[in-house]
């Protein structure tokens, strides 16, 4: 069956795309647009022409499944000219999305009309690209400079209603049915003898050319370290000040630039394996899941509350258990100050506030978690704590419920082994602040059933998060590979670094901050804590760093105390302080160590390296089943720069050969202790392969 089919509707002719389930802009797809225009032309009877969508949606982009496959005539800006210099009026009929590709041949047509619900955009700047078949040229011509900027750079599309201020929709149809409505317009196209509107032909806009500057000056932060918003800039600009053929030229100058980067491949890694995350591998399809109609969870404070906003977001009643009515009071007043930040900045109103408030339980009584159908444990980082809050779970949840333990490093395992129901168990590791922070890493124990497992990567995405599925081991993923880079970091500044230093390496690389910022963003206490807890076990042949711990000594706990390894005089900005200097210095002369000049490229790769060892071996030990998934962990939940791809795939682009000889040559500087390779990645070096070939 042909992905495009001519229906004759009197003297309508209507184009019928059927490629399920987006309707993608596949070769069938663009081979079928252009035959059937070519019989719609011929045709004397058809007065005009709708191009309209079977399914959910109209024609939602390009077709993934061609990424990377050599492109087939007809090309997509072939069929967009054609449309565009049909000799008959041709009306797009928009429902669900006019995405990408799709909004692109939409703008080709000489009408446009969409329904109530539809929405349109050019999100091609997320996977590192620039709308490359005329988007940048078109759009501004239709809707003006500044709102073309907005959708490009952006990637965020318009609903209907507004897409019909801007002026991209002609008419917004009062009915959902696309085919209809197109008919309808066509007809009245048709009898009114309404004159062919070709945007190509329109004039360059003419606008201040400073918008573009002061647009570069307000994206500059957010966009800081990516190409392709920057390119959008530039195509946009080429249509505002060349004529329509020159700034097709521009176009596809920038967007080839754009296609050959690394960063293209980066973002489109990301954007598949995104969605490669929820497919578990080993896990069948259809998998049984549980109903989760309700939640529990144990403890008021920032990550509890923050884990249950998440709950009353998704619609799904929660209950909050507090020890103490001033801790619950507390809790409960975060998150209604949470909330009602919200609402000042616009993105939620009063109304829907208070309905997510009133599906927030508080209450002082574990025993009110008796009917819930998951709880989720935020206590205090301590396995006796929350062995005991598990054991006490197990007489009070009903047969059937979810327990997890939001712990960030401890043995899921052992915290089952509280319980008679370890097939019930999970570790659901929310990251702070949990209302706002993507990632989820879901920790499969041991003995935890496989519909718990379907169940809880459903629910992540329920309730807004990216579920990955991780292991059991000491930091699972995500901490597991930091400690290894804050060993490092820690080192380096032992070593003759200062702590800005090596902060501005990984900042300059794309991280959204360095790992003493982000160490004094956290509490300076929390590592602390961490590391004397482990003390009596740890190795003490093993080379230690202290000089974080003597920081903390002086009461100097990081942004919450205004001082930690820098100063804070404005509460959020790094100062740094030469006092920290002076005992950074004093530090490495009492454990007799000369300080040197260390280079960024040094620091770069002693702390990127170090963790893509480690990441290696939590792929050889099974604790992430794929190198994607470790990427999305570190992209989601830790700041790695999306433009990079994750650690996994940014070793990949390096080369491993050259990744795993920097390895050996820190090895050879520092001994076995740190630097011994993964045996996966020096196999994986020998037989040329990558990580992605897992």
């Amino acid at each position: 069956m042909s992905a495009v089919t001519l229906k004759r509707e009197g003297e309508i002719g209507l184009f019928l795309v059927n490629n399920p389930p987006v309707n993608a802009l596949s070769h069938g797809v663009r081979e079928g647009l252009q035959d059937c225009l070519t019989e719609a032309l011929e045709d004397d009877a058809i007065k005009a022409i709708v191009i309209a969508c079977e399914g959910r949606t109209f024609i939602a982009g390009a077709d993934i499944r061609e990424f990377g496959q050599p492109p087939k005539e007809p090309h997509l800006t072939d069929v967009i000219e054609s449309i565009e210099a049909a000799t008959k009026p041709v009306i797009a009929a928009i429902h669900g999305t006019a995405l990408g590709g799709g909004l692109e041949v939409a703008l080709a047509c000489h009408f446009r009309l969409a329904v109530p619900s539809a929405k349109v955009g050019l999100p091609e700047v997320k996977l590192g690209l620039l709308p490359g078949a005329g988007g940048t040229q078109r759009l501004p011509r239709l809707a003006g400079v500044e709102t073309a900027l907005q959708m490009i750079v952006s990637g965020e599309p318009l609903p209907a209603p507004k897409a019909h201020e801007a002026g991209i929709v002609d008419e917004v149809a009062e009915a959902e049915d696309p085919v209809a409505a197109g008919i309808e317009f066509a007809r009245k196209v048709v009898s009114e003898n309404r004159e062919i509107r070709r945007l190509s032909g329109l004039p360059p806009v003419v606008t201040d050319p400073a918008v573009f500057d002061q647009f570069e000056k307000a994206i500059a932060h957010r966009a800081r370290g990516f190409l392709a918003p920057f390119h959008c800039i530039k195509a946009v600009r080429a249509a505002a000040e060349l004529p329509f053929s020159e700034g097709i030229e521009r176009e596809r100058e920038l967007f080839v630039e754009l296609l050959l980067s690394p960063q293209a491949a980066a973002q489109q890694h990301v954007f598949f394996a995104e969605r490669q995350v929820a497919r578990v591998p080993g896990l069948p399809k259809d998998t049984p899941t549980r109903e989760i109609n309700t939640a529990g969870i144990i403890g008021a404070g920032t990550m509890g509350g923050g884990i249950a906003m998440c709950f009353a977001n998704a619609g799904i009643p929660v209950t909050i258990v507090e020890a103490k009515q001033d801790a619950l009071d507390r809790g409960i007043e975060t998150i209604r100050s949470n909330y009602a930040r919200t609402v000042d900045k616009g993105r939620l109103s009063r109304e829907q506030m208070e309905q997510r408030m009133g599906l927030i339980t508080p209450s002082l009584k574990m025993e009110d978690l008796s009917s819930v159908d998951i709880v989720i444990e935020a206590v205090f980082e301590a396995m006796d704590i929350k062995k005991d809050v598990f054991g006490r779970l197990d007489e009070i949840c009903k047969e059937g419920a979810i327990l997890a333990t939001n712990t960030s490093t401890l043995d899921v395992n052992e915290i089952a082994s509280a319980t008679k129901r370890p097939q019930d168990v999970m570790g659901m590791h929310f990251f702070s602040p949990a209302n706002v922070m993507k990632l989820l890493e879901n920790v499969r124990g041991d003995r935890t059933a496989d519909d718990v497992v379907a169940t809880v990567m459903a629910l992540s995405k329920k309730i807004g998060k990216v579920g990955v599925l991780v292991g059991v081991c000491d930091g699972f993923v995500g901490n597991r590979m930091l400690a290894p880079r804050g060993r490092e970091a820690a080192f380096l500044v032992e070593e003759g670094a200062l702590p800005q230093q090596v902060d501005k390496v990984l900042y300059d690389f794309g991280f959204p901050m360095g790992p003493f910022a982000m160490a004094d963003l956290a509490g300076l206490d929390v590592g602390y804590r961490i590391r004397k807890a482990r003390e009596a076990t740890r190795d003490p042949n093993l080379r230690d760093s202290t000089w974080l711990d003597k920081i903390v000594e002086m009461d100097r706990l990081g942004q919450k105390t205004g001082a930690g390894v820098y100063r804070y005089e404005d509460g959020r900005t790094p100062i740094p302080d030469p006092e920290i200097e002076q005992l950074i210095v004093a530090h490495s002369k009492e454990i007799g160590m000369e300080r040197r000049d260390i280079s960024d490229e040094e620091i770069l790769e002693r702390c990127l390296y170090a963790m893509i060892n480690e990441g290696a071996k939590i792929l050889e030990e099974g604790i992430a089943a794929r190198s994607l998934d470790i990427d999305i962990v570190w992209i989601y939940g830790y700041g790695f720069p999306v433009y990079r791809g994750g650690p996994m795939f940014y070793a990949d682009q390096v080369g491993l050969d050259k990744v795993l000889a920097g390895i050996e040559k820190y090895r050879r500087r520092f001994g076995d202790d740190f630097w011994t390779p993964s045996p996966l990645l020096e196999r994986l070096v020998k037989e040329g392969k990558g990580f992605g070939s897992l």
